[in-house]
């Protein structure tokens, strides 16, 4: 048989194939292959009536997150707060490097809009931001046709209202957590456990937790493609690899001039490609004791 993982929780994989969900344990021989199943995984399995299933087979991924553990996302909505904490275009666009590194497509949900006095500021990051090609959505009413159908999990800092937005979404997605918890003796909302529920023809991912950031970018190669308006204008740079910060004919540096770039993503690239090279360099010199 063939289905989905939609939970893992406590060394159990359960299985959606068709309408029914199957309670499934994975191989030894996995771990002997270094592979873990992870929910969004899509695997042969083996399951007879009354009886624990087991998995067989994980097909391959298109993509996969690290914190926590979920793989094949078609999109993430990375939330990020108007007020309490501060608006903070770095952490974004870190959000979406780790996303357009990922091949995972972002949606940008603005939480908190009512402790604003004045949207002005908002109303121009937002533009800059659709500019680009991104979904950049102030309401519920907004983000919901974007979820239909889709696979999607949620992220952002700590405070930003990400349970708030979820328990909107889908009202009984904390009554479900709560019963699954109970029913095996622990607290509501596990780290351990990681789940997919259906909304609007979609699945979206309950991730407890997840306000931590693994940034995988680690070359100016990889950091100039997670960019997409750098990543356009660098087509005609004089030099392919071009950092766009020192070479001549830089056709990124001319895009900014001309202000088809905006400043603030252009800063913030330029940070991130010192991060990236401060590490190497660090790495090197680690490398050199041993």
């Amino acid at each position: 048989m063939q289905g989905r993982i939609i939970k893992a929780l406590a060394g159990f994989y359960y299985v959606e194939s068709g309408n029914t969900v199957y309670q499934t344990r994975a191989r030894g021989n996995f771990r002997k292959k270094g592979q873990t199943p992870y929910v969004g995984d899509f695997v042969d399995f083996s399951a007879k009536e009354n009886s624990e299933g087991y998995i067989l087979k994980i097909h391959e991924r298109k993509n996969s997150l690290v914190r926590p553990p979920i793989v094949n996302i078609d999109q993430a909505v990375v939330i990020m707060s108007a007020k309490e904490p501060d608006f903070n275009s770095n952490l974004l666009d870190r959000f979406l490097v780790l996303l357009e590194h990922k091949a995972i497509q972002p949606l940008i949900y603005i939480s908190k809009l009512d402790l604003l006095s004045s949207r002005k500021e908002l109303n121009e990051i937002r533009s800059c931001y659709t500019k680009i090609g991104y979904d950049f959505v102030t309401s519920l009413d907004e983000l919901r046709p974007l979820l239909r159908k889709k696979v999607t999990v949620f992220m952002g800092q700590t405070g930003v209202g990400k349970s708030t937005l979820l328990n909107k979404i889908a009202p009984e997605l904390e009554l479900e957590t709560a019963q699954i918890s109970d029913s095996l003796g622990r607290g509501k909302h596990t780290t351990r456990a990681v789940s997919f529920y259906d909304v609007y023809g979609g699945k979206i991912a309950d991730t407890p937790g997840f306000s931590s950031l693994d940034y995988e970018v680690d070359n100016a190669e990889d950091l100039n493609e997670t960019f997409p308006e750098i990543r356009k204008a660098s087509h005609n740079c004089k030099f392919r690899s071009c950092t766009h910060t020192h070479e001549p004919d830089c056709a990124v540096k001319s895009a900014l001039a001309a202000g088809e770039i905006w400043q603030v993503r252009y800063d913030n690239y330029l940070q991130f490609l010192s991060e990236i090279e401060n590490r190497r360099e660090v790495y090197k010199k680690t490398i050199k004791r041993k």
